[in-house]
């Protein structure tokens, strides 16, 4: 989860983005003690208007609620809050354990969907911070995310999710090797232990925990579930404790009589991680330098640890360390951090659960190419008490002083984006040069909004100036948005003119963001030392650099690139060829799987080759292709499997068995004539995506049919905006690339049309029902003039296009690329069509790659026993799983296993969306010629609608008379007639 821990939660999210889960009308009970009456009356919310909700969260911000509240007092009262002393629950299932795990008490387990709440009685009033006792059970691998909830109210936007880490670590201390003499990377496996957690805000954006206002008296403390389940033991209404200064500690140091320690040095090779918040951690492989311990220069040596995947406020590392005796040390490390240039990267040192002086709060780690020692204090290094035995150095990710420079620049892009909008609504999308548009008449609150965010960015430019003591490059986008703004405020008018560069520098500022907010810092050892000891030697002169590059030069004639992990030598008794095409770093995820697994399990050694897939038909025509071919496209199976060349898989005995993973939707595509070529690995279709702020603004809903959607359409149009839907799909992931048949297929489907007849000898295209349908989608782009072709990330990112339908996958690309707008947005079905019986049908056609076995496969049954095993559901969740972690919430991947994607980390609400969609999916099938069929929809769409050369009914039945022609003459040539 290429710092997957919140690239969905992780990435600077938005300040004013908090969103109430739908509530359940009624509590459920599965406690096992009594009910007390006040447990018996839950409170429901379920009926609110989801953007009704939204609009009563936006307006607060952490620093405005901490300014209203800047004169309270923070007490020193602790309140110890019970788990089981719950007052309220609302649906969830609550169920509770005796002495837990070694801790003594009652836990209550919280699902990962709807609420509990507890009563407690303040004696002083005053802000106090929120802790939990929890441990994370078992769930879907995510980061724990819950609601606070004060009085039944949302206190401020940040409060709308909090996220408490699991811990994982690696299933073996040893890194095993594979037959190359490459070392492996271990398997990260959740090591959960109960931990007690201050909340903070999931962005980072401050670095003191939360705080929350409580008068005297009697409050509730609700937890409103977001994402996994947790079992709680305790909540502590508190103040987290002050971090005594170095100065004061060293005080101490003194009048106890602590004496420096004179024994012998200790390193710790980072890449031996002990404990760590993400399973993102694998240990790494860096050839760039000698200094590096241990050297990799021929076979791949897991050298350190972290790097761009140890990125994101709040994530964290452990080693453990045996001290020989107990006095002071120094701690230095060895380190990489050549990301972040123009400022600093921080990190907090913790020891055993405590940070031990307010300095170590913040280490500033700064830029530079090569790896350099980094002692603690530098040239007057810290010294750290360390008693004799084991101890835990944490080192967590924080943003120091960067914070309050991405809160300000949130702010700014909000607002922005919100200025934006204001002058779209007003010039539409194309603007008229000769026309005056009268800004400052028609949007007289304009210049103030734009001096405002003016002040702020220059304020942000100081405090970078100020942290880096020079001009950064980080500077450079800020002060060309001031500039403009500044031109801006000086004549409003100009704003429709430069209208499209401000749409640009905004978006570059939310690219901005997401790049500051990441601070990637690699680790290859750490020391602890006596104070009097010497640097460790780090071998890096030019003698060492020369000899280093000569054993690299040397290595890559003898390593081939191509093969993956173990390869069989042919002396083995099974052993199958496996070709995938798309990228290295899902050939080692599934390489990993299948010598930790698959191997290990049958016996059969697998040689994983990275191929490009477009070489699959020439090698497959020379006889040399592989036994199976992974991830290749929907349309692949069926003309091979026509051709000769891939197996029919419905032949295996327990084929029928294995074709239940999998929606009948997902397997239609690889079906012709009673013969299956391919088993499905992903599966895509579209999904309606809607902005919730922009529909609140302009009082719309979301759109359940198509007659809904002209009528907003028409809302929009009035206020210059659009609905999104491109004519030619593009899945973000795992498609067959643009298709005109996904976009199409809705209409067709809805209104009960097929695109082949029911033998597969020709198109249905010409029936009146697919006709009609094909008018209803034309009719679109002619008489409501949807844009053929945008952007549709940064359409809807601005908020031009505040309802897209587009791909499923898109979501994973808004996680990630688009921070600024995180809880501003949802995803649902796509409209629908009503029918005669009054119900809706919102059928959406898919896409999808698949798995085949070549019909020149030596072993066929072992290649099956291959295909059984990838596509199951643990497979499925663990390739899933370990994608993000290498790649983060953007790898989300799209698996076509029904079981797999319930177990994939979903935040629950998000998950109940892709269900809900996923019971209308149907496929498309595939029959000889069927590659005609999405091209001659383009072809007769471009007619229609940028020709206008011809009616709807008339060059689809022209483009008709082509599909048939060519299954015609396939079937003919396949002599399927015969």
């Amino acid at each position: 989860m290429k710092c997957r821990k919140r690239m969905k939660a992780l990435l600077a999210s938005v300040l004013a983005c908090a969103m109430v889960l739908q509530m359940s009308p009624s509590p459920v009970w599965a406690d096992t003690g009594t009910q007390t009456a006040a447990q018996q009356v839950s409170e429901s919310q379920s009926g609110k208007d989801e953007i009704d909700t939204f609009s009563m969260q936006s307006k607060y911000k952490y620093e405005d609620y901490l300014q209203q509240y800047k004169n309270a007092a923070s007490p020193a009262d602790t309140y110890e809050v019970e788990a089981k002393d719950y007052t309220q629950v609302s649906g969830m299932e609550v169920k509770r354990y005796a002495d837990y795990q070694g801790v003594s008490g009652t836990s209550v387990l919280t699902g990962e969907s709807g609420w509990i709440e507890w009563t407690v009685n303040i004696r002083q009033a005053g802000l106090y911070n929120l802790a939990l006792q929890y441990y994370p059970v078992e769930g879907k691998s995510a980061d724990i995310g819950r609601a606070v909830y004060i009085d039944g109210k949302l206190p401020y936007a940040e409060a709308g999710i909090v996220e408490l880490s699991r811990q994982w670590g690696f299933a073996s201390g040893k890194f095993e090797k594979d037959n190359q003499g490459n070392e492996l990377k271990p398997d990260e496996v959740e090591k959960p232990e109960w931990s007690k957690e201050f909340l903070y805000d999931a962005s980072g954006y401050y670095t003191e925990p939360l705080k929350f206002y409580f008068s005297a008296g009697k409050h509730t403390v609700r937890l409103i579930s977001q994402e996994e389940p947790m079992l709680l033991r305790e909540l502590q209404i508190c103040q987290q404790p002050e971090v005594p200064t170095y100065q004061q500690v060293s005080a101490q140091y003194k009048e106890k009589g602590y004496k420096a320690a004179s024994g012998q040095s200790i390193t710790v090779q980072a890449e031996s991680v002990y404990k760590s918040s993400d399973p993102t951690f694998a240990p790494l492989s860096d050839r760039s330098s000698p200094s590096v311990q241990p050297p990799s220069t021929g076979s791949i040596r897991l050298n350190s640890v972290g790097g761009a995947n140890w990125c994101q406020a709040g994530q964290w590392i452990e080693w453990k360390v045996s001290v020989p005796e107990t006095g002071l040390y120094k701690i230095g490390m060895h380190v990489k951090q050549n990301w972040m240039q123009g400022l600093y990267v921080p990190r907090q040192l913790q020891i055993d659960g405590e940070v031990p002086f307010r300095e170590m709060e913040e280490i500033a780690f700064q830029y530079d190419n090569d790896w350099y020692e980094k002692t603690l204090g530098d040239a007057s290094p810290y010294l750290f008490y360390l008693t004799k035995g084991e101890h835990i150095l944490r080192l967590k990710v924080v943003l120091g002083a960067a914070a309050s420079i991405l809160r300000n620049v949130q702010t700014s892009v909000t607002n922005l984006n919100d200025i934006y909008q204001q002058v779209i609504m007003l010039t539409g999308e194309d603007t008229d040069q000769w026309r005056d548009y009268q800004v400052a008449k028609n949007l007289p609150n304009l210049s103030k909004q734009i001096w405002q965010e003016y002040v702020r960015l220059v304020g942000v430019e100081k405090k970078i100036e100020s942290l880096t003591g020079k001009n950064s490059d980080k500077e450079a986008l800020i002060q060309t948005v001031t500039q403009q703004l500044n031109d801006f405020y000086r004549d409003v008018e100009e704003i429709p003119g430069k209208k499209d560069s401000f749409k640009t520098n905004i978006g570059s500022l939310g690219t901005w963001l997401t790049q500051v907010a990441s601070m990637p810092l690699q680790v290859d050892f750490l020391t602890i030392q006596p104070p009097s000891a010497e640097a460790p030697v780090l071998h890096n002169t030019f003698w060492d650099r020369m000899l280093h590059q000569l054993k690299l030069l040397g290595s890559s004639f003898t390593t081939d690139y191509n093969a993956v992990g173990n390869v069989s030598n042919g002396s083995s008794a099974k052993s199958i060829t496996v070709w995938i095409g798309t990228g290295r770093d899902q050939a080692d995820t599934i390489k990993s799987l299948i010598d930790s697994s698959f191997t290990k399990q049958s016996g059969i050694n697998v040689n994983l080759m990275l191929v490009p897939q477009g070489t699959l038909l020439q090698a497959t025509l020379a006889g040399q292709g592989p036994d199976v071919a992974m991830q290749v496209t929907c349309d692949t199976p069926m003309n091979y499997g026509i051709r000769g060349a891939a197996a029919d898989l419905s032949q295996f005995s327990d084929f029928q068995e294995v074709e239940k993973r999998f929606r009948s939707s997902a397997m239609l595509p690889f079906t012709f004539r009673g013969k299956t070529y391919a088993l499905p690995e992903t599966q895509t279709f579209n999904m309606l995506f809607y902005r919730k702020d922009i529909l609140k603004k302009l009082n719309m809903h979301v759109p359940k049919t198509w007659d809904d959607v002209k009528a907003d359409i028409s809302v929009l149009s009035k206020n210059h905006m659009e609905f999104g839907m491109l004519p030619l799909n593009t899945a973000q992931q795992g498609g067959a690339g643009s298709s005109a048949d996904i976009s199409y297929g809705m209409f067709l489907y809805q209104n009960g049309g097929q695109f082949y007849t029911k033998d597969g000898k020709s198109s249905a295209l010409d029936s009146k029902t697919a006709v009609n349908a094909f008018k209803e989608w034309v009719k679109y782009y002619q008489a409501y003039t949807l844009t053929r072709e945008f952007d549709v990330q940064n359409r809807f990112r601005t908020g031009e296009a505040p309802l897209v339908v587009s791909d499923y996958t898109l979501y994973n690309t808004l996680q990630v690329a688009a921070p600024e707008i995180k809880g501003l947005w949802g995803f649902t079905e796509v409209p629908g069509t009503v029918q005669a019986d009054g119900t809706v049908s919102h059928a959406a056609a898919s896409t999808g790659t698949a798995t085949i076995i070549m019909q020149n496969a030596k072993d066929k049954q072992s290649a099956w026993e291959f295909l059984k095993w990838w596509t199951s559901a643990d497979v499925q969740t663990a390739y899933g799983r370990g994608m993000e972690a290498l790649q983060g919430a953007s790898a989300r991947y799209p698996t076509a296993n029904i079981e797999a994607l319930k177990r994939l980390p979903w935040p629950a609400e998000d998950y109940n969306s892709i269900a809900k969609a996923f019971a209308h999916v149907q496929g498309i099938p595939q029959v000889p010629g069927s590659y005609y069929t999405a091209r001659d929809i383009q072809n007769a769409f471009s007619t229609v609608v940028i020709d206008q050369t011809e009616d709807a009914r008339e060059a689809l039945m022209d483009n008709v008379k082509a599909i048939n022609d060519e299954i015609a003459s396939k079937r003919e040539e396949f002599r399927l007639d015969s």
